[in-house]
């Protein structure tokens, strides 16, 4: 049996090796065009920033792959040949499999803006982005960066470690509004403003102007103004990397259509990452862009591949990140809108530190910190019990998980938030 695996991002990767653990004579390829082995995305930022190098971002040594018989195949797939089960590389002779699995990950948006095909306009998702933004940096003053999300914050301060001023384009009132509560929201405006960044709400990319020579050199607003630059980052958000699939006959939408088991309409082809759109229940898809679903989706896949009976199950809700040295968790149903919720916001003084607790009659069901550190699995598991707002409040200290000597706030918040009960 030959597994064929395109794509070597988490997802590929992990289904690749639990499926090594649950069938040692298989045959397993990886083909990526992206790197010689697989490495850690979010950690780009911190080879640019240089934290980190490359070769830290790898997921294991190079020995792995060849002591766990995983053949990893540095090409580019330009066609999947459903009927001959083959896919076509851009050099070398095609490969044919048995199963397939579909692992592409996603791409930055482009909206059709004028000039988005411009030198020195770029979105950041890859490796090859990085190299990419290493060239357009050099003799950088000033970026535009077009989009309210997690990577364009990330894409901001990697230029702004390098001293390269920035403006930023939101559409939204308020920076990520669409994810966070208002406060949560406002209180990102305040850090990224108190950085230096020039934070332009309510405000969108209508042109990226061209210098004469085929490189950009400003942007026009929808409020035209011109704003002078010489790199534009466009980070209003990605989507699933498919054009791949065109003519295949594997069914899609916004991403690769798949059943819980990962499956697709065509036997023995299988997606699974950030490029799957997972047909779920009531008709409501589920299209996932993290590192930990995409482990996730991997570790079910390959049992699924190995002829087990599995099916995807992501559990409680969580994500953090950090950015411009803000700290931010969320875990379970915040800005979910659930019937009967609701909601206990407490922020410091100094407006760098807040907790919301999300909470019905029967139970807490949700936490946002920012600039705090709370405890996952405690969070988790107070949600799983269905723990009262009143059960989580005496305990709330078990949950901090800031380093010894921080400041604690839990005698602050349980003040406010009991005030605000009354």
């Amino acid at each position: 049996m030959h597994v064929a695996i395109i794509g070597n991002g988490i997802a590929g990767i992990t289904a690749a090796r639990e499926l090594r653990k649950r069938k040692p004579d298989w045959r397993i390829t990886v083909i990526s065009g992206e790197s010689d082995h697989p490495y850690s995305r979010p950690a780009l930022m911190y080879v640019f920033m240089g934290h980190l190098r490359y070769e830290h971002t790898k997921l294991y040594e190079d020995w792995f792959w060849p002591r766990n018989r995983i053949d990893l195949v540095r090409a580019w797939v330009t066609r999947i040949d459903v009927a001959r089960k083959v896919v076509e590389l851009d050099h070398g002779a095609p490969i044919a499999w048995d199963q397939l699995v579909i692992a592409t990950g996603s791409q930055s948006n482009r909206f059709g803006w004028p000039g988005q095909d411009l030198a020195g306009v770029q979105g950041l998702y890859g490796l090859q982005d990085l190299e990419l933004l290493e060239g357009n940096c050099r003799g950088a003053k000033r970026a535009v960066i077009v989009g309210g999300g997690l990577i364009g914050i990330e894409l901001a301060e990697m230029l702004h470690s390098r001293g390269i001023a920035i403006t930023f384009l939101v559409r939204e009132a308020s920076y990520w509004s669409n994810i966070m509560p208002a406060e949560e929201s406002q209180l990102i405006n305040q850090v990224i403003r108190r950085e230096g960044l020039d934070l332009r709400l309510s405000t969108q990319l209508r042109e990226i102007v061209d210098d004469g020579k085929g490189r950009a050199c400003a942007v026009i607003t929808d409020r035209g103004e011109k704003i002078e630059c010489q790199l534009v980052g466009l980070t209003a958000g990605v989507s699933p990397s498919i054009g791949l699939l065109a003519g295949s006959g594997i069914e899609t939408g916004r991403g690769v259509l798949v059943d819980p088991s990962f499956r697709t309409n065509v036997p023995g082809v299988h997606a699974a990452g950030d490029c799957a759109e997972i047909r779920m229940p009531g008709g409501k898809n589920r299209i996932e862009q993290l590192w930990y679903t995409g482990k996730m989706h991997g570790q079910v896949l390959a049992r699924v591949l190995a002829g087990e009976d599995a099916s995807y199950d992501r559990g409680i809700w969580f994500n953090s990140a950090k950015f411009l040295d803000l700290e931010y968790q969320t875990y379970g149903l915040v800005h979910m809108n659930v019937p009967g919720e609701r909601n206990l916001y407490w922020q410091a003084g100094d407006g760098l530190h807040a907790l919301r607790l999300v909470y019905t009659d029967e139970a807490v069901i949700g936490f946002n910190a920012l600039g705090i550190r709370y405890r996952h699995k405690t969070c988790e598991r107070w949600i799983q019990e269905k723990r009262s707002v009143e059960y989580v409040m005496q305990n709330l200290p078990e949950a901090n998980f800031d380093p010894e000597f921080f400041r604690r706030h839990e005698r602050e918040m349980v003040r406010a938030w009991k005030e605000q009960i009354a």
